[in-house]
Protein backbone atom coordinates (compact mmCIF):
# COMPACT_ATOMS: atom_id res chain seq x y z
CA UNK A 1 0.00 0.00 0.00
CA UNK A 2 1.60 3.49 -1.14
CA UNK A 3 0.22 6.42 0.90
CA UNK A 4 0.66 9.51 -1.27
CA UNK A 5 0.75 13.10 0.46
CA UNK A 6 -1.53 15.68 0.20
CA UNK A 7 -3.93 14.20 -2.38
CA UNK A 8 -1.28 14.10 -4.72
CA UNK A 9 0.73 11.29 -6.82
CA UNK A 10 4.21 11.53 -4.92
CA UNK A 11 4.68 9.08 -2.86
CA UNK A 12 7.84 9.18 -0.60
CA UNK A 13 10.05 7.08 -3.54
CA UNK A 14 9.79 10.36 -4.73
CA UNK A 15 11.69 12.16 -2.48
CA UNK A 16 14.46 9.19 -2.62
CA UNK A 17 16.90 11.70 -3.21
CA UNK A 18 17.39 12.96 -0.18
CA UNK A 19 18.41 9.21 1.06
CA UNK A 20 22.22 9.23 1.69
CA UNK A 21 24.98 10.77 3.21
CA UNK A 22 25.19 14.40 3.51
CA UNK A 23 28.40 16.99 4.97
CA UNK A 24 28.82 20.20 5.08
CA UNK A 25 32.00 22.24 7.04
CA UNK A 26 31.76 25.50 8.62
CA UNK A 27 35.21 26.73 10.07
CA UNK A 28 35.53 24.54 12.63
CA UNK A 29 32.56 22.59 12.66
CA UNK A 30 31.17 19.67 10.42
CA UNK A 31 27.53 18.98 10.08
CA UNK A 32 25.93 15.80 8.66
CA UNK A 33 23.29 13.86 8.44
CA UNK A 34 22.03 10.66 6.87
CA UNK A 35 19.25 9.13 5.81
CA UNK A 36 17.58 5.94 4.87
CA UNK A 37 15.82 5.09 1.63
CA UNK A 38 12.06 5.34 1.89
CA UNK A 39 9.42 2.37 2.68
CA UNK A 40 6.08 3.03 1.28
CA UNK A 41 5.55 5.11 4.92
CA UNK A 42 9.03 6.35 6.39
CA UNK A 43 12.38 7.33 5.67
CA UNK A 44 14.78 7.54 8.82
CA UNK A 45 17.63 9.88 9.53
CA UNK A 46 19.58 11.41 11.60
CA UNK A 47 22.49 14.43 12.27
CA UNK A 48 24.87 15.37 13.97
CA UNK A 49 27.57 18.18 14.39
CA UNK A 50 31.05 17.54 15.57
CA UNK A 51 33.69 20.40 16.72
CA UNK A 52 36.87 19.96 17.64
CA UNK A 53 36.85 16.41 17.11
CA UNK A 54 33.34 16.18 19.77
CA UNK A 55 29.69 16.09 18.95
CA UNK A 56 28.26 18.64 20.22
CA UNK A 57 24.82 18.01 19.08
CA UNK A 58 22.32 15.22 17.73
CA UNK A 59 19.21 15.09 16.24
CA UNK A 60 16.76 11.49 15.26
CA UNK A 61 14.56 12.60 12.31
CA UNK A 62 12.07 10.96 10.53
CA UNK A 63 10.10 11.72 7.29
CA UNK A 64 6.31 9.45 7.65
CA UNK A 65 4.09 9.00 5.58
CA UNK A 66 0.46 8.61 7.73
CA UNK A 67 -3.43 8.88 7.11
CA UNK A 68 -3.41 12.32 7.81
CA UNK A 69 -0.53 13.92 5.57
CA UNK A 70 3.35 13.79 5.51
CA UNK A 71 5.56 14.58 8.92
CA UNK A 72 9.20 15.70 9.38
CA UNK A 73 9.67 14.09 12.70
CA UNK A 74 12.47 15.90 14.63
CA UNK A 75 13.96 14.54 18.09
CA UNK A 76 16.65 17.55 18.89
CA UNK A 77 18.72 15.75 21.69
CA UNK A 78 16.84 13.10 21.86
CA UNK A 79 14.02 15.32 22.84
CA UNK A 80 10.52 14.01 22.49
CA UNK A 81 9.08 14.44 19.08
CA UNK A 82 7.83 17.24 17.57
CA UNK A 83 5.90 16.71 13.97
CA UNK A 84 6.19 19.57 10.89
CA UNK A 85 3.65 19.08 8.67
CA UNK A 86 4.17 19.12 5.26
CA UNK A 87 3.07 21.88 3.02
CA UNK A 88 4.52 22.11 -0.34
CA UNK A 89 3.17 20.04 -3.48
CA UNK A 90 6.92 19.79 -5.59
CA UNK A 91 9.07 16.72 -4.88
CA UNK A 92 11.82 19.02 -5.72
CA UNK A 93 11.56 21.38 -2.45
CA UNK A 94 9.97 19.89 0.74
CA UNK A 95 8.71 22.27 3.05
CA UNK A 96 7.28 21.15 6.69
CA UNK A 97 5.05 23.63 8.63
CA UNK A 98 4.55 24.15 12.44
CA UNK A 99 3.40 27.62 13.07
CA UNK A 100 1.82 26.55 16.29
CA UNK A 101 4.96 25.00 17.52
CA UNK A 102 5.87 26.15 21.17
CA UNK A 103 9.65 25.67 20.13
CA UNK A 104 11.61 28.41 17.93
CA UNK A 105 11.37 26.33 14.97
CA UNK A 106 8.60 27.13 12.47
CA UNK A 107 9.81 26.34 9.06
CA UNK A 108 11.79 23.21 7.54
CA UNK A 109 13.01 23.21 4.00
CA UNK A 110 14.78 20.72 1.77
CA UNK A 111 15.76 21.49 -1.69
CA UNK A 112 17.38 19.16 -4.14
CA UNK A 113 20.06 21.39 -6.14
CA UNK A 114 21.55 18.56 -8.22
CA UNK A 115 22.57 14.70 -7.47
CA UNK A 116 24.97 15.61 -5.26
CA UNK A 117 23.82 18.81 -3.28
CA UNK A 118 20.95 19.91 -1.26
CA UNK A 119 20.48 22.59 1.00
CA UNK A 120 18.63 22.36 4.07
CA UNK A 121 16.85 25.61 6.04
CA UNK A 122 15.44 25.95 9.58
CA UNK A 123 13.57 29.30 10.15
CA UNK A 124 11.76 30.48 13.27
CA UNK A 125 11.90 32.99 15.85
CA UNK A 126 13.72 33.41 18.82
CA UNK A 127 12.79 36.08 21.05
CA UNK A 128 10.69 38.14 19.08
CA UNK A 129 12.81 38.47 16.10
CA UNK A 130 12.78 35.86 12.95
CA UNK A 131 15.66 33.89 11.90
CA UNK A 132 16.76 31.48 9.09
CA UNK A 133 20.05 29.73 8.82
CA UNK A 134 21.00 27.12 5.76
CA UNK A 135 22.76 24.08 5.66
CA UNK A 136 24.31 23.83 2.17
CA UNK A 137 25.01 20.11 2.38
CA UNK A 138 27.21 17.79 -0.15
CA UNK A 139 26.52 13.71 -0.15
CA UNK A 140 29.95 12.10 1.26
CA UNK A 141 30.81 8.88 -0.51
CA UNK A 142 29.02 7.00 2.45
CA UNK A 143 29.25 7.34 6.31
CA UNK A 144 32.30 5.40 6.48
CA UNK A 145 34.11 7.77 4.69
CA UNK A 146 32.15 10.83 6.95
CA UNK A 147 34.87 13.62 8.03
CA UNK A 148 32.92 14.79 11.30
CA UNK A 149 34.31 13.46 13.68
CA UNK A 150 37.65 12.12 12.18
CA UNK A 151 40.28 11.88 14.29
CA UNK A 152 43.47 13.99 12.46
Amino acid sequence: MLITFMLLALTLRDIAWLAGDWELTRGDECVEEHWTLPSDNSLIGMGRTVAKNRTTEFEFLRIEARAGGVFYVAQPGGRPPVDFTLASESAGELVFVNPGHADHLKRIVYRREGADRITARIEGEEGGRAFAVDFPYRRSPNSAASRCGAVK
